[in-house]
C-alpha cells in the first residue's frame, strides 16, 4: 500500500491534513458490505430457513407416513386406489411397482435432497447476525460524520492532533516508522509537561499529507528512530506457527 508522497514545505508554513477520500470510501464499502450481509441474514431468518424447515418436515412425512402407506396398500391389494389418491395429490407413485423415492421427488420439486431441520436457536441467530450487521452500518455512518471536520495540523514548533491536542516536536523522544512504507502509519512517543509518556499516531492514509508533518517533526528530532524491522523480528514473523 502506497502512502501520499511528501513535498517540501517552508518551515513556518501551516500544514493542513484533512481526511482522505480513501477513508470515506473504505467506510462506505464497509457500510455496504454490512447492508448486504445483514440483508442475507434477515432473509434466512424470515424466509430461507423456514422454507428449508418446511421441506425437511415434508421429507419426514414422506419417509414415515407416505412410504408406509405404499407398502400397506401393496400388501392389502389396494394399489389402484392408492395410485389414484397419490396422483390426485401430485405425489410420486414409483416406477414399475417400486416404492417412490424421496430423491426423485425432491429433484422434481427443486428441493435439496438432505434439507436441514433448523432449530429455533439457529433461526434466532440469523436475526442477531442481521442486527449486528445493521449496527455496523450505523457505526460506519457515525464515524463518517464524526471525521468530516477533523484536521491534522502542523505548525512551526508543534502539531495539533485531530482531537485538538497540541504536541511540541521537542517533546518527542521516539518515532517508530516500521509500518510507514506499507501502511502509512508512524507511532510517536512524547512526554507531557507533567512528565507522562504518551503515544500519538500519524496516519497518512486517513489524513492526506500527514507525511509532511512527520518530515517536519523528524527535521527537529534527536531521539530514537525505528525505521526497519530487525532481523530477529523478521525471522519470528516468518517462522511463527499458529497454536494448535
Amino acid at each position: 500500500m502506497e502512502t501520499t508522497a511528501t513535498t517540501p514545505v517552508p518551515p513556518t508554513e501551516s500544514i493542513l491534513c484533512r481526511v482522505t477520500t480513501w477513508y470515506y470510501r473504505r467506510m462506505g464499502i464497509l457500510a455496504g458490505l454490512c447492508v448486504v450481509f445483514g440483508s442475507l441474514f434477515l432473509y434466512d431468518g424470515l424466509w430461507g430457513y423456514p422454507k428449508v424447515i418446511a421441506i425437511a418436515q415434508e421429507k419426514e412425512s414422506f419417509i414415515h407416513e407416505y412410504l408406509p402407506s405404499f407398502e400397506a396398500a401393496k400388501k392389502e391389494g389396494k394399489m389402484a386406489e392408492w395410485l389414484a389418491n397419490a396422483k390426485a395429490k401430485g405425489m410420486p407413485t414409483g416406477v414399475e411397482g417400486d416404492s417412490p423415492r424421496w430423491k426423485s421427488y425432491a429433484a422434481q420439486k427443486g428441493w435439496p435432497e438432505e434439507p436441514k431441520l433448523y432449530s429455533d436457536r439457529e433461526i434466532a441467530e440469523q436475526f442477531h447476525f442481521a442486527y449486528g450487521c445493521f449496527a455496523g452500518v450505523g457505526i460506519a455512518l457515525i464515524l463518517i460524520l464524526l471525521n468530516r471536520g477533523k484536521v491534522l495540523r502542523g505548525e512551526a514548533d508543534h502539531w495539533i492532533t485531530p482531537e485538538g491536542l497540541q504536541i511540541r516536536y521537542t517533546d518527542v523522544f521516539r518515532v517508530d516508522k516500521r509500518k510507514w512504507e506499507h501502511k502509512g502509519l508512524a507511532y510517536v512517543w512524547y512526554r507531557t509537561q507533567g512528565g507522562t509518556e504518551k503515544r500519538a499516531v500519524f496516519d497518512d492514509l486517513k489524513y492526506e499529507g500527514a507525511g509532511r508533518i512527520l518530515d517536519r517533526l523528524l527535521s527537529r528530532f534527536s531521539g530514537e528512530l525505528i525505521e526497519k524491522i530487525t532481523e530477529s523480528e523478521s525471522i519470528a514473523a516468518t517462522t511463527a506457527e499458529p497454536e494448535k
